[in-house]
């Protein structure tokens, strides 16, 4: 056996190395030994009292455990807050413990105390992280049955401890399979997968469940925790997501006009079968290779460098693998996102069918206006000759009867009816012969000046003021000068004709030119009398004219058709005393480029 005094030796550095904190009081409650522990927590304590160490206070604690133990020699544990060397508070949880003599009295009680205060914190920690957390957390045994569940996982599918995990998210009966809690079971290792259940009130969800193993190395694992994620709408999105792809897809694929989008590279990322066709250029090659910006139109480079935005044409050309120049309207776009780029986009409409529909539609016109024309051409040939027979028998009777007076007016009537023929027979040759419009570069101001300069003195006579309102930033176009000649004299000889009808005074014809972005503008007014609205309606019909035998009715009908023909239109606005406008438009995009 140990002597006693190698016995004391040993109890006292076993004492003094113990990990918690203890001290040793008599019955006043003087601290008569401590560890050294005790010291590094509290300080120094020799000679005072319990109190004054733990409390910091001069009087005895109302609830004093030590007290109840020295009297029934019980042991005893309390949760106290204490104050530690540094005055900060603590809580400890303090145990004491009857140091009995011989005789069976307690002359001391030895108390023991750790600080619990880091330990609590970090367990409320964790039960607010647990709890708080967004998403479902619960631990489950081998037989799958929930130990604990935090709040968010209780709040969707109710009250959970105690239950098996495929009732509570399942509403069934027997295991699931795949079950990642199993799985994580059988090999220790997170699993995680897919699985659609049942809230509380019967709503179906899906969510994302990792399960892993809760457990040391090595050690047998007792328990699995799952985290699953709410990914209901997530899927639901991304199934939304994947319609409108699908539509969208199809919408490009389907689309009659041609289709292409470029990344930042400049890269084709999308080329649908309609851009194929008109550009008679492999999807493959196209994607592969990519878009030449040479085949794109030359105003579209300023949205590639970041000039512009966007680039709308109402007519350009694009050029196809083969060299062939094809008219489309375009539209090109730059693609931005939160103020990057992503790339280009360009959408583009063959315009040849439409092309060769407008000149089926003016040749169908062309047609039936001739055969409308034919009818009222034999109805006026008519007329004309009932005029020449009443001329030609004055002629002739005048020449029987040697009667020179007779003979001079009936050839007057036949010379003014030849003319009239004459007259009838030009306009109509002009008007139903279809032909393209011969073009050179022509400077629009310079035919407007050599037409006033040719009428200004038949204008002058009919005391009617020629006023020339020309644009002087004009740039030359391709024009038919001959059929544009034949338009303006036309539109110019009707509007001298009008100011002489008209009772006022102080007869004006103003001939004007303008560039309105790229229509070329010639404008046509007068101070004339006007047309009222059934008059308005007849102007480009067949073989109305307002001029009685002086005119054909074919004039405007033939205006009209040249200005067709350069790609352009012509209209009027007029009110009755107050005068006529003819406004003709020439878009520069559709001019016919001179061979």
């Amino acid at each position: 056996m140990m002597n006693r005094d190698l016995t004391n030796r040993f109890h006292t550095a076993v004492f003094h190395r113990l990990a918690g904190n203890v001290a040793v009081i008599d019955r006043d409650f003087k601290i008569v030994e401590a560890n050294q522990s005790f010291y590094e927590t509290f300080g120094d304590w020799e000679g005072k009292y319990c109190y004054n160490v733990y409390k910091r206070s001069n009087d005895p604690c109302d609830s004093c455990v030590a007290k109840l133990t020295f009297e029934d020699g019980q042991s005893r544990t309390k949760e106290e807050t204490c104050f530690g060397r540094n005055g900060q508070a603590g809580y400890y949880v303090v145990r004491t413990e009857a140091i009995q003599d011989e005789n069976g009295s307690i002359p001391y009680v030895i108390e023991f105390s750790e600080n619990l205060t880091e330990s609590n914190k970090l367990n409320r920690a964790f039960r607010v992280l647990f709890d708080r957390v967004p998403c479902y957390v619960q631990v489950l045994d081998r037989d799958l049955r929930v130990v604990l569940a935090n709040d968010k996982q209780r709040e969707t599918f109710g009250e959970s401890e105690g239950k098996f995990c495929y009732q509570l998210y399942k509403r069934r009966d027997s295991r699931c399979y795949p079950c990642p809690a199993l799985q994580a079971f059988q090999d220790g290792k997170i699993h995680s997968s897919e699985q659609v259940g049942f809230t509380k009130d019967g709503r179906q969800t899906v969510y994302a469940v990792t399960a892993a193993p809760l457990a040391l190395s090595g050690d047998e694992i007792g328990h699995v925790v799952e985290i699953s994620m709410d990914v209901t709408e997530v899927r639901s999105l991304e199934k939304q997501l994947r319609r409108a792809y699908a539509m969208e897809e199809s919408l490009i694929n389907n689309s009659t006009d041609g289709i292409i989008a470029f990344n930042s590279d400049f890269q084709v990322i999308i080329y649908n079968p309609a851009a194929e066709k008109i550009l008679q250029y492999p999807a493959g090659e196209a994607v592969s290779a990519g878009i030449s910006q040479e085949m794109l139109p030359v105003e579209f480079r300023s949205v590639l460098t970041g000039e512009q935005q966007s680039c709308r044409l109402v007519e350009a050309e694009l050029t196809s693998k083969n060299g062939e120049k094809i008219p489309v309207r375009f539209h090109g776009v730059h693609l931005m996102y939160n103020d990057g780029s992503l790339g280009w986009a360009v959408f583009f409409q063959d315009l040849r069918p439409l092309k060769e529909l407008e000149q089926q539609k003016l040749e169908a016109e062309r047609l039936s206006a001739v055969g409308e024309t034919v009818a009222g051409l034999a109805h006026s040939v008519k007329n004309v000759l009932q005029s020449l027979e009443g001329g030609m028998y004055a002629l002739r009777t005048g020449l029987e009867k040697k009667n020179e007076e007779r003979m001079m007016r009936g050839w007057k009537v036949v010379d003014k009816n030849f003319d009239k023929v004459s007259k009838l027979v030009k306009d109509f040759l002009g008007f139903s012969k279809g032909r393209l419009p011969e073009t050179e570069w022509t400077q629009p101001n310079d035919l407007i000046r050599d037409m006033i300069t040719l009428n200004e003195d038949a204008a002058k006579k009919s005391k009617v003021e020629l006023i020339a309102d020309l644009d002087p930033h004009l740039n030359p176009a391709p024009l038919d000068p001959h059929g544009l000649d034949s338009c303006l004299t036309n539109l110019l000889s009707n509007a001298i004709d009008a100011c002489q009808m008209s009772e006022k005074e102080g007869g004006r014809v103003v001939l004007r030119t303008r560039e309105e972005g790229d229509v070329l503008v010639i404008e046509v007014s007068d101070n004339g009398c006007g047309m009222d609205y059934e008059v308005k309606k007849r102007v480009f019909t067949t073989f109305f004219t307002t001029k009685g035998g002086g005119g054909t009715g074919l004039g405007l009908l033939t205006t009209r058709k040249i200005i067709q023909e350069h790609g352009g239109k012509i209209s009027m606005t007029s009110e009755p005393g107050r005068g006529t406008t003819f406004r003709i438009e020439l878009p520069r995009s559709r001019l016919p480029i001179p061979k």
